[in-house]
């Protein structure tokens, strides 16, 4: 059924230019957006439909007769007709395959072609109504699926070339259809138009071998078509809730006039199909049209669960920061209690939804954005599994990326994907694969600096957007996670000179100066150096920056981690560890002396110093019960540097 005819300005912009032009161009490639519906507006009022209903009105309207289409699985077959040719139509074009698996079959829709672009000159010229010739019909080809039509573009085989090569030569030789109806002799081709993902699913050669293929983009909606489409689907909303046996709570107009521009919003860089069958969800879950985001969401993500919006995260948000709670966040990372306090600020945005609200349409962004520098072993990595566990209950809820691992030119395939054709591309990527599994997650990308460009565009791709389409054509929503960037930048720098790294603050700096300086330094290696200054902007506000280790956070760490030694032993081995004072006070000196460090250093010293002599002391002493008491005596610092300690072996203990 052709839909009602409208002016040309009614139309999408893709529709305009394929219509204007079919005097100059025999064929198009018709790429991007093409499985969606399109709006057209008529009588005042929005209408949505398929791509080829859209293409079929305006050339009705033109003297077009007919619309056929063509894919492998259909052959030949006839869209759309008008009535005084329907049957004529149907004897002119019998069944075949398309484009056919030989060089043979490939001739013989070759040939059809041909008759096709003259309008069946020939045939149509054998025909007679009341003793006159039929003049030649004006029609158009569309080619569905082209994008499938070959299994690799760059490598095809010789019937796939030859194919390609006639239809290539076909639009040159194409010749202009006449408009009977017409006086002043205007003539349009019968256009073949060939619809593909990506303009690159065709052969780069036939694409832009001729003056007469045009390639025209069809684009995703824009904010302004989705705010319409929106307003369509409520009127659809209310239309089926006044037949529906037990219809849906209502909305008032204000309120349903909010939830439009809603829906708009929360529909950012969705198909207007999408948004479609997001109604669908909604009535079959029973929403009210109010509820219309909360169903685009579950479109999304496939989950209708949200931990965003139960209550349980804001308890542990507030316990999480109570310094006198057992799970505080401050008793687990030591030290750093600016960093924890900023990054607490940025968790209760994230748990309101309110990041990026100061945007007119802050789209769909990460839930929170968070980018911790400082110096290396100061609490930045434990921070970022501290936040995993207050949001989602759960440290396991926290993944990481090594950014060192990233650092090659081809790096972005391993988190989105390979191309197709390349190796992995079956695989997909490991970032968009793990969020996609779990979309509630905080994302860890340690040591930032060390990744490649491209990577970084990727990163800067999520930021913007909240999304990511990996190498298979599957998009992945960042919307509910939690993004950390770390990394060491601001701290040290490279001598121009003698290329040496050196430090540019150092442990004892007031917070206030160290925080300004490392904001600088960063700010400035993704402008200068890296040439990424985007990045940061995205970033924004949201860097903290973590403090040096002073002297007695550094043996607060000594003690928690001497205590985490303690734990190990008494629950491997039933064995207790006792260490008197002044072999803890050489322990202590000897482990925090590098305040460069940080709480990392400590824990590596406390493995040369205790560790390892103390398993060298029990190997040597098998046979111990449970209930033994250890006793660590004293330090003997040796010569070389190394450390022996003095071990008593206590009474056991009477066994459990």
């Amino acid at each position: 059924m052709a839909l009602q005819k409208e002016k040309d300005d009614a139309l999408p912009l893709f529709v305009q230019e394929l219509t204007g032009t079919l005097s100059v161009h025999s064929q198009y490639v018709l790429h991007g957006n093409i499985h969606d519906l399109h709006l057209v507006r008529g009588k005042g009022r929005d209408r949505y439909h398929p791509l080829l209903d859209v293409v079929w009105n305006p050339l009705l309207r033109m003297g077009y007769q007919v619309l056929l289409g063509c894919d492998q699985i259909n052959g030949f077959r006839v869209l759309y007709a008008a009535p005084e040719v329907e049957e004529a139509v149907r004897t002119l074009v019998p069944a075949r395959q398309f484009p056919g698996a030989d060089a043979a079959q490939q001739e013989k829709v070759s040939t059809e072609l041909r008759k096709f672009v003259s309008g069946w000159a020939e045939e149509r010229g054998k025909m007679r109504t009341d003793g006159v010739e039929l003049p030649p019909l004006r029609a158009a080809l569309v080619v569905e699926h082209a994008s499938r039509l070959v299994q690799d573009v760059t490598r095809l085989t010789m019937d796939e070339r030859d194919f390609f090569l006639s239809c290539l030569q076909l639009a040159d030789r194409a010749e202009r259809v006449r408009d009977p109806r017409r006086t002043d002799g205007r003539g349009l081709f019968n256009p073949v138009i060939w619809l593909a993902e990506g303009e690159r699913d065709l052969p780069n050669w036939f694409v832009s071998g001729s003056e007469r293929i045009r390639p025209i983009a069809v684009p995703r909606p824009d904010a302004d078509e989705r705010r319409r489409m929106a307003d369509l689907l409520r009127r659809e909303f209310r239309a089926r809730q006044r037949t529906a046996a037990a219809p849906a709570p209502g909305d008032t107009a204000e309120e349903d006039e909010n939830t439009v521009a809603a829906v708009a919003r929360a529909a950012g860089g969705m198909t207007l199909r999408a948004m479609r069958e997001s109604l669908d969800l909604a009535l079959d879950r029973g929403l009210a049209f109010r509820s219309m985001p909360d169903a685009i969401r579950i479109y999304r993500l496939g989950v209708e669960r949200n931990p965003w919006s139960r209550d349980e995260v804001r308890t542990r948000i507030l316990r999480g920061e109570d310094p006198d709670e057992e799970r505080s966040v401050l008793q687990r990372v030591l030290g750093q209690n600016a960093a924890v306090a900023k990054t607490f600020d940025i968790l209760k945005r994230a748990a309101l939804g309110l990041s990026g609200a100061q945007a007119t349409s802050p789209g769909h962004r990460p839930r929170g954005v968070l980018f911790f520098a400082g110096p290396t072993g100061t609490g930045k990595t434990e921070l970022a599994k501290a936040v995993a566990e207050v949001l989602f209950d759960n440290e396991q809820a926290y993944l990481r990326f090594d950014m060192s691992e990233f650092s090659s030119s081809h790096a972005a395939d391993r988190l989105v994907g390979a191309p197709p054709g390349y190796v992995g591309y079956e695989a997909g990527g490991e970032l968009t694969t793990a969020v996609r599994q779990d979309p509630f997650r905080v994302i860890l990308f340690d040591e930032i600096e060390k990744a490649d460009k491209g990577v970084l565009d990727k990163f800067l791709q999520v930021l913007e957007d909240g999304r990511l389409t990996d190498g298979q054509g599957v998009t992945t929503y960042f919307s509910e996670c939690v993004l950390i960037f770390t990394s060491n930048l601001g701290v040290q720098r490279t001598d121009p000179q003698t290329q040496q790294r050196e430090w540019v603050v150092t442990p004892g700096t007031e917070y206030s100066e160290l925080e300004a300086t490392v904001k600088k330094n960063v700010k400035e290696h993704f402008e200068q150096v890296i040439g990424r200054p985007e990045l940061m902007n995205r970033i924004g506000g949201n860097v903290v920056v973590f403090d040096f280790i002073s002297e007695e956070v550094a043996e607060d760490i000594f003690d928690l981690q001497v205590k985490n030694i303690r734990r190990q032993l008494a629950a491997e081995h039933r064995v207790d560890l006792e260490i008197h004072d002044d072999a803890r006070a050489t322990l202590l000196r000897r482990c925090t002396k590098d305040p460069w460090t940080g709480g990392r250093g400590i824990g590596m010293a406390l493995e040369t110093d205790l560790i390892n002599p103390l398993a060298r002391a029990l190997f040597a002493a098998p046979g111990l019960g449970a209930g033994t008491t250890v006793v660590v005596a004293g330090v003997k610092e040796l010569p070389d540097g190394q450390v022996e300690l003095l071990v008593d072996f206590g009474k056991e203990a009477v066994a459990e």
